[in-house]
């Protein structure tokens, strides 16, 4: 049961082969065996979701279903959920109960889904690891010795781990895509302003971590909806998410190996995108090398901005909070503290020069191909894969350009390394064309065939 696709639960819902209520008590069985093992969940409720599935099974009976109602779902920490406290992953924030749903909880709720729990993240979001001040360092599924990534750190674990079909993360630098690639997942970035989220901010979204591109689409259906706290959201708009149907022929493909500044990328990872390519070439696609675009200056810059934002958050604190963050993360923000302003304006103004480089660079191509990570998972209690917070973002050329210029990009799985590990292929495509890119990895997917789970 607990193998089955959001897709089929629904399905069998419908038709009455299956119960919300039976799929839920099967998700839990799953979650209690490995959690002690995994720590991907935070606020997990069992009692809540099981009344919450027979709700669902008396809406199937009456004949109205939400579009996703029974079906299992979790949300990632930092997305509210009334009542719940909020930590961001730190131990710094105080536990204060939110005063509403944001944007994607609300609208999972309206759909039907069973919320089980929320999902771990790093502290503030600002690691490609599982690691938190508040939260016990979540692990990879498929080996328990390395991080799963991040920041949608318990997101990726428990749908890699068969937790439930249906998980929402976010994303500001690449916190959906490098898990869901060290994961063996889908996880999909949307265009900037597609899903609304609250607090808005640059470069920041929501989506989903799935196990099948199928499931994604389904999900961003019902987050794309409008909310009126995002002002920057995109206008609403019809966007023909489930269908995932067209052909590679006569596309134009740029593969990338090379992202410009960031770690090189290992063989193994330069040699399953290499094949991937080689896929959509034999299914009709013309893939040609795509130059690196993203530069030094622009990922220092980045930095340094960042370092700025999070120093100014960190230092407002009480001196016993600003103690308990995460040592790298406030190392890390520390950075920021005597940075002038000019040099803080400097730093910013590099998104506006990595989202036109991309643009631009990205444009003659209906999708660009590229590894979502340089390199495969660090072990689990590493903060980043240098483990150096002065250099922090070495792993995130290839994904941080695609939040800055707001394009959508998924990672998919595209092989794995001689020690079993998860490889994730990333697609990205024009502005705007979030179905484009859905359908492409729809079509990979099928001639990649299935892939392998974790042996758990």
């Amino acid at each position: 049961m607990i193998e089955l696709t959001a897709t089929e639960l629904f399905r069998r819902y419908r038709e009455g082969s299956l119960s919300p209520v039976e799929v839920t008590a099967a998700v839990l069985d799953r979650i209690d065996e490995l959690e002690p093992r995994l720590h991907a969940l935070y606020a997990y409720d069992p009692e809540h979701a099981r009344a919450a599935a027979k709700q669902s099974e008396q809406r199937f009976r009456a004949g109205e279903p939400g579009a996703l109602d029974g079906i299992p779902l979790t949300l990632k920490e930092n997305i509210a959920t009334k009542g719940t406290p909020v930590p961001l992953g730190t131990a710094a924030t105080e536990l204060t109960p939110a005063a509403a749903d944001a944007p994607a909880a609300a609208r999972v709720r309206e759909a039907g889904a069973v919320l089980l729990a929320k999902t771990t993240m790093p502290d503030y979001g600002m690691l490609t690891s599982g690691l938190s001040s508040f939260h016990t360092a979540s692990r990879n599924p498929w080996d328990t010795a390395r991080t799963p990534g991040g920041s949608s750190a318990g997101a990726a674990v428990a749908a890699a781990a068969g937790y439930a079909p249906l998980h929402v993360g976010t994303d500001i630098g690449g916190s959906i895509r490098l898990p869901a690639g060290w994961c063996g997942l889908v996880g999909f970035k949307p265009s900037f302003g597609r899903v609304p989220v609250d607090p808005p901010y640059l470069g920041r979204v929501a989506g989903p971590l799935t196990r099948t591109v199928a499931d994604a689409a389904l999900l961003m259906s019902v987050l794309a909806q409008p909310d009126p706290r995002d002002h920057m959201s995109l206008p609403p708009a019809e966007v023909p998410w489930t269908d995932l149907g067209g052909e590679l022929t006569g596309l134009r493909i740029g593969l990338q190996l090379d992202p410009g500044a960031g770690l090189p990328v290992e063989a193994e990872i330069a040699a399953a995108v290499a094949e991937a390519a080689r896929a959509f070439e034999s299914a009709g696609a013309s893939v040609e090398p795509l130059a690196p675009f993203l530069t030094r200056e622009m990922l220092d810059g980045l930095d340094t901005f960042w370092r700025v934002r999070a120093w100014s958050d960190i230092s407002a604190l009480p001196a016993e909070r600003q103690a308990k963050v995460l040592p790298y993360i406030a190392d890390w923000a520390r950075g920021g503290a005597d940075v002038p302003g000019l040099a803080a304006y400097r730093g910013f103004a590099q998104i506006d020069a990595m989202s036109a480089a991309a643009v631009r660079a990205t444009e003659p191509y209906d999708f660009v191909l590229s590894p979502t990570c340089p390199v495969g998972p660090p072990p689990a209690d590493w903060a980043s894969p240098t483990g150096d917070p002065e250099r922090p973002f070495e792993h995130i050329a290839f994904t941080v350009p695609y939040n800055m210029s707001g394009q959508p990009a998924v990672s998919v799985n595209c092989g794995y390394t001689d020690a079993g590990m998860p490889i994730g292929l990333q697609i990205a495509g024009r502005r705007f064309d979030d179905a484009g890119v859905l359908r492409a990895a729809a079509a990979f997917e099928g001639i990649r065939g299935p892939g392998r789970s974790p042996e758990v």
